[in-house]
């Protein structure tokens, strides 16, 4: 009798602890008294199920949680998805996410143009930490009607934030970049920023858009598969007016790769010579397409997705000052060029390639284009801006390149304008040797281009 009296207690004990755990962490009540603590400071982390948890609309419940007050705010694994429409999120803040959670857009909902599922703006001190978490957006819904057309609804969107750290997060199929770090009207750019260990696949217009930054760290990170509208980069940094800014900005130990445009842009067209000098490295970093190691002729899909591997554009004539540096880095199995500059000025912001290797340019894509193309590319398309292309050094660089045609090549649309301070050295691994064009001014283009035959 006695042990079957202490079996009885046992049980009603397990069943009330069990019942006090549902209602705290399960979420299908409200942890009233949790919460009054967390409101009165006796508490300064928070369990987001303890406001609740609606398996159809989880909105409220998530929202709450962040605007209580609480210092750290905890998401628990509910073993279903925390379906919310857009969350907002202010300053002072650590959002936990636990490993297995996944917050998915609600079906139907983020119509708006600029819907994000996660939002910031003019807050500082916030950490988005998600090892093991996924937030998912719905990217073919919103890529036909009744969606409008758009590209700005992000995944995670912070403008004009400071002191910002987005840590594990898998962010996925959204309608705009995953993540995106850009100007507000109050703050023209965001300051002390990091981005490390994500992964960013499948979003619609890039992996991660940089439009505005200051002390800016990207680490660590895949991003991967952008596909919907352009550029469809992996990573592109991009200004939309001349006052905001690219200052000490580092990309390190990043992969980019299937994504549709290029691994990595940078375009400055909005910048003038009055913005502040641009400062941006991208350091050991791979770009490609396909699987690693694949030879040219291991690849037969004619519509091979992929642009360049590393991309820089629109400096113009009264652009920008600044350095932009890719330092061990690789780029192969491109569906484009290994390296290409574009309609970028000698007289303004310099590129400088250290150590860094291009393999196997324009898979798959000759035919559609007449014949083998160059793996590094020099193109002038807008003379009106660009009078003095050039301003680009090659220091310790390989290019592996078998195809019958130019490896390295600048092409000018009928404006007459040299090529100029591009200078250096590239080895070139080659079966065949063919001349390259880079122009006939000698005291304007002085590479040394020293070929290996394999």
């Amino acid at each position: 009798m006695r042990i079957r009296s202490l079996l009885l207690i046992a049980a009603t004990i397990s069943l009330i602890f069990s019942g006090t755990i549902t209602n705290a962490f399960a979420g299908k009540g409200a942890n009233t008294k949790a919460i009054a603590e967390v409101a009165s400071g006796k508490r300064t982390t928070a369990n987001a199920a303890w406001w609740g948890f609606d398996a159809e609309d989880a909105t409220d419940t998530l929202q709450a949680a962040i605007d209580s007050g609480a210092k750290k705010v905890i998401v628990p694994y509910m073993g279903q998805p925390w379906i919310v429409l857009p969350i907002k999120l202010h300053g002072n803040l650590e959002l936990v996410f636990q490993p297995g959670v996944l917050v998915l857009a609600k079906a139907g909902e983020f119509h708006g143009g600029g819907d994000s599922l996660i939002r910031a703006e003019d807050v500082s001190d916030i950490t988005i930490r998600g090892y093991g978490a996924t937030l998912r957006m719905r990217k073919k819904d919103y890529q036909q009607p009744p969606y409008e057309k758009a590209e700005w609804r992000m995944g995670v969107r912070i403008v004009g934030c400071q002191r910002v750290d987005i840590l594990g997060l898998r962010v996925e199929s959204s309608g705009g970049d995953g993540i995106y770090i850009g100007s507000s009207g109050k703050n023209r750019w965001c300051t002390d920023i990091t981005i490390r260990d994500c992964v960013c696949h499948d979003n619609h217009r890039q992996g991660i858009s940089v439009i505005s930054a200051e002390n800016l760290l990207v680490e660590n990170c895949i991003l991967s598969g952008t596909d919907g509208t352009a550029p469809e980069a992996g990573i592109d940094l991009e200004p939309d007016s001349p006052d905001e800014r690219l200052m000490n900005c580092v990309v390190r130990n990043c992969v980019m790769e299937d994504n549709s445009g290029h691994g990595i842009l940078v375009y400055l067209k909005p910048l003038t010579a009055e913005s502040e000098p641009v400062s941006v490295r991208f350091e050991n970093c791979l770009t490609r397409m396909g699987k690693p190691g694949m030879a040219a002729d291991d690849f037969t899909d004619p519509q091979m997705r992929g642009w360049a591997g590393m991309a820089v554009g629109t400096a113009r004539d009264d652009g920008p000052q600044g350095l932009i540096e890719f330092i061990n880095c690789t780029s192969e199995n491109t569906g484009k060029e290994g390296a290409k500059i574009f309609d970028k000025s000698a007289k303004s912001v310099k590129v400088r390639f250290v150590d860094c290797n291009w393999r196997n340019s324009w898979v798959a894509r000759h035919q559609d284009y007449g014949g083998p193309r160059p793996a590094v590319f020099f193109h002038l398309r807008r003379p009106e801006i660009v009078t003095a292309p050039g301003g680009v050094e090659f220091v310790n660089c390989h290019l592996y390149y078998d195809a019958i045609g130019p490896a390295l090549d600048y092409v000018d649309d009928h404006s007459g304008h040299d090529l100029q301070d591009v200078t250096g050295q590239i080895t070139l691994h080659r079966q065949h040797k063919v001349p390259n064009q880079l122009g006939d001014e000698a005291n304007r283009v002085q590479l040394q281009l020293i070929e290996v035959e394999k």
